[in-house]
């Protein structure tokens, strides 16, 4: 059932009295930006300085897994997935715990811009975690882990966003669907830049370094395609759940986010048909890759980026 577009939530106390009116929350965003009347107030600074001793032991196991496989992409140090997978675990539980402090500090979710990016980013981390017990793909955790630290940097200095409210199945289905499209895509979008690095090397014969520490070409790309088929089945669900559940897509508002999120699909779609029948690979899936990735990027944050950044 599609969610109306109430006046809101007001509550308004007099003489020590409490007075409510309660109309409907509206869930107007296809991506993470739900509506409310609600503003985010943390008067008091609580919930930033109770995150933050969290926030910075993240970012440092973050960091020290992130810089161990960039180590050992460089040869310098053996190779150790169990180590970066520990450090990334340790990071990732201390992540949840910001996140776990800003739920508990505000009584809900904070959907702005800086939350957004923290909920996402750990979800990021926790399925490159997951993919990389049965894919090569933990090489990526050399963009995604630095990315996921700066997240938690921007949660503590910049706090805030807008109240979720109540979330009916349907749009659950439809957020939850989102992030993890969002999340495999782009762990795609990091493996294509390594691949992309790879193929280069290849051509002009540099075979040492890198190159000897990266799973074979063919390897790779098939890795990548399979990030994008699980992607684009995401995707699809995401975008067509939005369309059952969120009223009017098209709106003024909502509008660029939904033709950005469609003009992706349309991207990654191209992409998996010109590689099954036209034999696309190497630098082209590459440059496919990253045109689709920077699309769902704009889709998803571009918006909260320009209104609470740059016309705040």
């Amino acid at each position: 059932m599609r969610q109306p577009h109430g006046p809101g939530i007001t509550c308004e106390q007099h003489a020590g009295a409490r007075l409510g009116a309660t109309g409907g929350i509206r869930y107007s965003d296809p991506f993470l930006n739900f509506h409310s009347r609600d503003a985010a107030v943390d008067g008091d600074g609580q919930q930033p300085m109770q995150a933050l001793p969290f926030a910075l032991l993240a970012i440092a196991f973050y960091l020290g897994a992130a810089s161990w496989q960039a180590l050992t992409l460089l040869r310098r140090v053996p190779q150790r997935p169990k180590l970066v997978r520990g450090l990334g675990t340790l990071a990732l539980a201390f992540h949840g715990l910001v996140i776990a402090v800003v739920i508990r500090e505000t009584g809900g979710l904070w959907l702005g811009l800086s939350p957004s990016l923290v909920m996402v980013s750990a979800l990021v981390t926790a399925l490159l975690m997951l993919v990389s017990l049965a894919k090569p793909v933990l090489n990526a955790a050399v963009g995604v882990f630095p990315v996921a630290a700066m997240t938690l940097v921007t949660a503590v200095a910049w706090p805030g966003g807008e109240h979720q409210g109540h979330i009916t199945p349907g749009i659950a289905l439809h957020v939850i669907s989102s992030a993890l499209a969002f999340a495999l895509l782009a762990i795609a979008a990091v493996q294509s830049m390594l691949l992309a690095w790879q193929n280069q090397a290849l051509r002009h014969h540099h075979i040492s370094g890198v190159v000897q520490t990266l799973p074979p070409l063919t390897t790779m790309e098939r890795v990548l395609f399979e990030l994008i088929w699980a992607g684009m089945i995401l995707l699809t669900l995401a975008i067509a759940s939005g369309f059952l559940f969120v009223d009017n897509l098209f709106a003024q508002h909502l509008v660029h986010k939904t033709v950005l999120s469609l003009a992706a699909w349309v991207i990654f779609a191209a992409l998996l048909i010109g590689h099954h029948w036209l034999g696309w690979r190497g630098l082209k899936a590459v440059r496919w890759t990253l045109g689709g990735g920077v699309l769902l990027l704009l889709a998803y944050f571009g918006t909260k980026f320009a209104v609470e950044v740059i016309f705040s």
